[in-house]
């Protein structure tokens, strides 16, 4: 088996308004769509990122850089393209933007991998358990949105099939988002997952003092509470003050920093991201490393590879995704078979490699190259 071809496809689609949190806007939802072609027939499809601005120039990146890498090599031999691929991160450039090409790439070698085994990618990850609770995205920050939206928000969530809410913090004061946090818990019950995002939004003293304002709530998770310029460190005091378990991770984009994470014992959940930081093969290591200082793994987005991923190995946790179709139309409408979250939780398609049917007509509607 030879790789053949190799494509890469930008795609962008304009959001009806801005879903944004502490940090940051987002008005489109991007991602890239990667095919393989082998010489034996297989074919390989997978879509990852939610970037906002450079799909195409990780498109670009892909056929202009990786593929002339790995045409007529054995897809198989994932650990050994992966290391060609990753020879161009060496010199000086955004070696970020050029491991979210290679994650494109990796991502549907991994596909490939399955198909060729007849397999799925959470069998061939471990195999560890067909079904996962899956939480939403949402409790975002709107113009003119009160307390009671926010309550009416989460019920909503809840009817549509969801175990539970990662809420949008860190924006305003740690008094104002506590009553929000407060808010949501009441709309949503008791027997609901509920977890807060602040996006690398405070200081360790606000982290802390809202932590301390929302504790009763039984919140899972508080996800990067602190600035970025010295994270690690301002967590890991943030951890020490709360009993609310600190969840980090989407923000790095290699292996060795999130090492840099657990060796400053600042985490209890690490929530990698596949897509942003050299695909599957690097998760990979990232998960094993986990599993060692007993840390749980959760992934930021991308349902339809991180329910493979955390359904491989025991210490996975909980699928994202976005359950406002208005926030994400591709989780929406662009896997034609996708499975559908029922009482809280969704199947792992059993289906070889990552099991997704794609939606062509809309790709060529929303293509950017």
């Amino acid at each position: 088996m030879r790789i053949e071809t190799i494509e890469a496809i930008p795609i962008e689609i304009p959001l009806t308004k801005d879903f944004g949190g502490s940090t940051y806007h987002v008005l489109k939802r991007c991602t890239v769509i990667t095919r393989i072609r082998t010489d034996d027939g297989l074919v390989a499809e997978v879509y990852n990122g939610d970037n906002r601005d450079h799909s195409p120039a990780i498109a670009k990146i892909i056929l202009d850089e990786l593929a002339p890498r790995l045409l007529g090599e054995d897809p198989r031999q994932i650990e050994r393209l992966w290391e060609k691929m990753h020879a161009i991160t060496d010199w000086n450039r955004d070696r970020k933007l050029a491991l979210e090409a290679i994650a494109c790439v990796d991502t549907a070698l991994w596909d490939l991998m399955g198909k060729a085994c007849g397999a799925s990618v959470c069998e061939l990850l471990g195999g560890y358990r067909t079904r996962l609770p899956i939480i939403t995205i949402a409790g975002y920050y709107e113009e003119g949105k009160t307390l009671a939206d926010l309550a009416r928000e989460m019920e909503w969530i809840r009817s549509v099939g969801m175990a539970g809410c990662k809420v949008k913090v860190g924006g305003l004061s740690p008094e104002e988002d506590a009553k929000r946090v407060a808010a949501a818990r009441e709309g949503a019950g008791k027997d609901f997952i509920l977890v807060v995002d602040a996006n690398r939004g405070w200081n360790a003293t606000d982290a802390i003092r809202f932590s301390r304002l929302i504790e009763h709530l039984d919140i899972g998770w508080f996800e990067e509470p602190c600035l970025w310029t010295d994270d690690a460190f301002l967590m890991g005091k943030v951890r020490r003050a709360t009993t609310i378990p600190i969840n980090a991770g989407q923000s790095e984009y290699t292996a060795q920093g999130v090492r840099r994470l657990i060796q400053a014992e600042a985490v209890d959940f690490v929530n990698f991201d596949a897509s942003e930081s050299g695909g599957i093969t690097e998760w990979r290591r990232v998960a094993g490393m986990c599993s060692v200082f007993d840390v749980k793994m959760a992934h930021h987005e991308e349902p339809h590879l991180s329910m493979h991923m955390l359904g491989g190995v025991p210490h996975g946790t909980y699928v994202e995704c976005f359950a406002d179709p208005l926030r994400d139309p591709i989780w929406k409408d662009l896997i034609t078979n996708r499975p559908m979250p029922v009482d809280g939780y969704i199947e792992v398609p059993q289906r070889p490699g990552f099991g997704l049917e794609l939606d062509q007509a809309m790709i060529r509607k929303y293509r950017v190259d």
